[in-house]
């Protein structure tokens, strides 16, 4: 296998029935394969059936176009009990001019789930190297962040 069970790379050429009117790639269309490459990554590392929990926060920093190559480089990059959180970055590539650029990253968190359909518990991820171990924090700050956004969420709700 190329990659540990915790990283998964996937290549796609965008071609035009992905595409809009002025030949860039639908939005819509690369949501569809962050959410497959996060699926494969978490369901192999996890061994078992994973569901899409939430995807944070997806900017379009470049428009990706008909032809180009975009590669999507995914990572575990925290566990908890049975969830974890699949960072993705995307690079299109224009193979005609040998120009890769980085058009966008985001953090999926996945829930490993039971056949029936309860949470699974997932194998921790233990950090190995500098760059695991740097993700690994800011995956774990993520989290924090993540439960105190739906704190003050749900007490603005709450008056309504």
């Amino acid at each position: 296998m190329p990659f540990p069970n915790h990283q998964l790379s996937m290549t796609v050429l965008m071609t035009p029935d992905m595409a809009n009117f002025s030949g860039k790639v639908h939005g819509g269309h690369i949501l569809k394969l962050l959410d497959q490459v996060a699926y494969a990554c978490a369901s192999r590392y996890a061994g078992m059936y994973v569901v899409t929990l939430s995807v944070d926060r997806v900017l379009f920093r470049q428009p990706i176009r008909v032809g180009e190559l975009v590669t999507f480089l995914a990572s575990v990059n925290f566990t908890g009990n049975s969830s974890m959180e699949v960072g993705i970055k995307v690079v299109a590539e224009d193979i005609h001019k040998g120009v890769a650029t980085h058009t966008n990253s985001c953090f999926f968190t996945m829930v490993a789930m039971n056949e029936d359909g309860t949470p699974a518990k997932v194998p921790q991820f233990e950090p190995q190297t500098r760059e695991e171990k740097k993700r690994w924090a800011a995956a774990k700050l993520r989290k924090q962040l993540r439960l105190e956004l739906e704190q003050r969420y749900e007490a603005a709700m709450s008056g309504l």
